[in-house]
């Protein structure tokens, strides 16, 4: 382990509208993962200070419910114009604490700042449905109403953008809401607190605590919290959409995924390496959009992984904040490990290591470049598991039938994509694919902010998905009145 030559902080905790330090007697060390040095300390909040938050977060859910929507959307309009002008700052934090590159982390915040100006429209979002007599005299009508307090455990891999999915929904919607961001990159969730208590915000909508495995189950535990939105592995997904429902509570769970990518004969090969490459290896793969598995239609196989060799080899790699570096460190040396222990595994399943990642010349901090195997077949564990790092599987498939076979045999579906220009075979694959975001000549097929991210099978535990209209459904009740006057 290194040490940051500057001096290392302590992340503090926002509770009741003040920003505190904890009494945690454990921390962790936040890492630059590009120089593998030690940067802050993460505590691991004891159970009384989850509970204060709470506590500070079911008082202000009294008062915040009643504030009308309009006046909800206006401190969101202060917070997305605070967002714009300290984009490249939290773009930058990002950078620093995850590793990526500095583009994508530019990128990630542009994606959750358009969910912040999704949420400024709440007003109409909210809006319900009426019908006049329904029976002499008497009308109908719907009206959608906050749940209470809402939990939000986010993942290292976007520590802005997530946070932004949940956040500015469930306040839009007059809810209160407790942040436990992952305790790799906590920094990035202290300036978006920051910056949202620069709105003026009332004391407790929002609180921000830190924590670990521990921290999360008392979160979900307390009788106060009402509904749960976690991004993270599908085993952790699994694990809180279980713990938290068994209890009556709201759980929007997004976990793992290993998505396709069918090439067919007709399609540009040059657009498409360019879009495979970025979809596999952009933010080192560290993504749940990431494209990881190459199914190559026949005969275009061979000429398709010779072009993916050659991109892939030529990405710029180094640590993020250098201008046209492509791909940055993974986000600690033990992921830098698993994943390089999943190309031993490839290699001993006798798939074709034909780019390896390994080959890197060594360098200080947590790098693997860019690896792709071929000849894969669908039952090797690096074409069925998650690796979540810079690692392509591609897989030979004689037609497009076999192809949405070898994608429908995931156990996961969060995205598929198809590259061709045969509108029949585009229309075949997204009626038949069972995955629940689908690209057409697009590799990374993220859904924008008022469509919801709507993963299917082992990516995604709970019935209404973040952000769009089923965030808004997610964070709401909705009550039918039925009124008679004479």
């Amino acid at each position: 382990m290194s040490v940051s030559a500057e001096p290392v902080t302590s992340c503090r905790c926002f509770v009741d509208g003040a920003w505190r330090e904890s009494s945690a007697a454990e921390t962790r060390p936040v890492y630059d993962p590009a120089a593998g040095a030690v940067i802050a300390r993460v505590p691991m909040c004891p159970g009384e200070e989850i509970d204060s938050a709470v506590a500070a977060a079911d008082a202000a859910f009294r008062t915040w419910r009643r504030v009308p929507a309009v006046v909800r959307a206006r401190y969101l309009f202060r917070y997305r114009d605070l967002l714009e002008r300290h984009k490249e700052e939290v773009a930058q934090i990002i950078t620093r604490e995850h590793g990526k590159a500095i583009g994508e982390a530019r990128g990630s915040v542009q994606r959750g700042l358009e969910v912040v100006e999704f949420a400024c429209g709440i007003p109409t979002l909210l809006m319900g449905e009426t019908l006049e007599n329904i029976a002499a005299g008497i009308d109908s009508f719907t009206i959608r109403q906050p749940i209470g307090v809402c939990a939000g455990i986010t993942p290292y891999n976007f520590p802005a953008m997530v946070p932004l999915w949940m956040l500015p929904v469930a306040i839009a919607c007059g809810n209160t809401f407790v942040l436990k961001p992952s305790e790799k990159v906590p920094q990035t969730a202290i300036r978006l607190v920051e910056l949202l208590a620069d709105t003026g915000l009332p004391a407790g909508v929002v609180n921000l605590v830190h924590g670990a495995a521990p921290q999360v189950e008392r979160l979900i535990d307390h009788p106060q919290v009402k509904a749960v939105s976690i991004v993270g592995s599908t085993t952790a997904a699994r694990a809180v959409y279980a713990r938290a429902a068994a209890q009556g509570k709201r759980v929007q769970a997004l976990g793992g995924a290993k998505n396709h990518m069918v090439v067919m004969p007709d399609a540009d090969l040059d657009p498409v390496v360019e879009a495979v490459v970025a979809s596999a290896f952009g933010s080192t793969g560290q993504r749940c959009m990431a494209g990881s598995v190459a199914v190559a239609v026949d005969p275009i196989g061979d000429d398709l992984v010779r072009r993916l060799c050659a991109r892939a080899a030529a990405l710029s790699i180094g640590p993020g904040d250098r201008d046209g570096v492509e791909m940055g460190p993974l986000i600690s040396a033990a992921q830098r490990d698993r994943v390089a222990e999943y190309l031993r595994i490839g290699v001993e399943e006798r798939a074709a290591l034909v780019l390896d990642g390994r080959r890197l010349p060594a360098r200080d901090g947590f790098f693997l470049g860019a690896s792709i195997f071929d000849r894969v077949e669908p039952g090797m564990r690096i074409a069925r598991e998650e690796i979540f790092g810079p690692v392509l599987s591609v897989i030979r498939a004689g037609s497009l039938d076999a192809a949405i076979a070898i994608v429908n045999r995931s156990a996961m579906g969060n995205g598929a994509s198809i590259f061709t220009r045969d509108a029949a075979a585009v229309r075949r694959f997204t009626t038949d694919v069972e995955a629940g975001m689908i690209g057409v000549n697009v590799g990374v097929p993220v859904p924008m902010a008022f469509f919801p991210f709507a993963g299917w099978k082992g990516s995604f535990f709970g019935d209404l998905h973040v952000h769009g209209k089923d965030g808004v459904r997610f964070y709401t009740e909705q009550k039918v009145v039925t009124s008679r006057f004479s």
